[in-house]
């Protein structure tokens, strides 16, 4: 074998692995982990023989699939440091792109999370790198002003699978991505969707208003004891005048106290 042939044979199996490890992610974000190694074969073009050569069991295979997607995301990331945008907005486009590539592939997640028996040197790297990129990130992010200073990288990794499983759930692509825009929103520091008040549920399921259930006005609500229905004495009379008036039934009307 001439250096020429051993050279086209090696590109040709760097080819090959490559190609497989395509079809294997896309079979099982697709399908789960119960897709037969003979369709990813079928989906990449080659034969069985050439994916056991590669990876000799399907937990090697899913190994290699997830190392190659935490290692894409990390070089993503570390182009974005690299780069000339506001450090916010490289934090948010990458957060963006790892909710778009990972909201399918939530059970491969949850199988190298369960299952502790195989080794995993080379996926233990990738996740580490993912994380000090994404730690990186945030923290230029926070200095510069653009995101919450009370986050940490357990709160952002959380996050992201919240918003990556409410893409997945969302049956319009363009609506879900809006959702997770909009969730996402609440980790800027203008414009926080939390603040540290008393939060106090005022819909219908807790029993108050929003207005005066008479007039309409717009009503100053307590934090403690019974939820406020009316403006004032007037409405409360008004209100309670009108279910005398309308009660056939006999019972005695019940009193507000409000």
């Amino acid at each position: 074998m001439t250096t020429a042939t051993g050279g086209g044979d090696r590109a040709a199996a760097r080819r090959n692995r490559a190609t497989v490890l395509s079809a294997a992610g896309e079979a099982f974000a697709e399908r789960g982990l119960d897709v037969p190694l003979s369709e990813i074969a079928r989906r990449a073009g080659v034969g069985a023989g050439t994916v056991y050569r590669h990876f000799p069991s399907k937990q090697a295979l899913l190994e290699a699939v997830f190392v190659g997607h935490l290692s894409g995301l990390a070089a993503s990331g570390e182009r974005r440091m690299a780069g000339t945008v506001p450090p916010a907005d490289a934090f948010f486009g990458l957060l963006l792109e790892v909710i778009e590539k990972s909201h399918l592939r939530g059970h491969l997640c949850d199988v190298l999370a369960a299952d502790a028996s195989w080794p995993r040197p080379l996926l233990a790297a990738a996740s580490l790198r993912f994380r000090r990129v994404l730690t990186a990130l945030l923290h230029a992010a926070q200095r510069a002003g653009g995101v919450r200073p009370d986050l940490g990288l357990g709160d952002v990794l959380a996050l992201t699978v919240g918003c990556a499983a409410m893409l997945d759930a969302h049956h319009d692509r363009r609506a879900g991505r809006r959702l997770v825009r909009l969730t996402l929103d609440g980790l800027r520091t203008s414009g926080a969707v939390t603040e540290h008040r008393p939060f106090r549920d005022t819909g219908a399921g807790s029993g108050g208003a929003a207005g005066c259930e008479e007039c309409g006005a717009r009503l100053t609500l307590r934090p403690t004891g019974r939820p406020v229905r009316y403006c004032g004495a007037t409405c409360r009379q008004r209100a309670r005048r009108r279910r005398l008036a309308g009660s056939h039934d006999g019972n005695p009307p019940v009193t507000d106290v409000h």
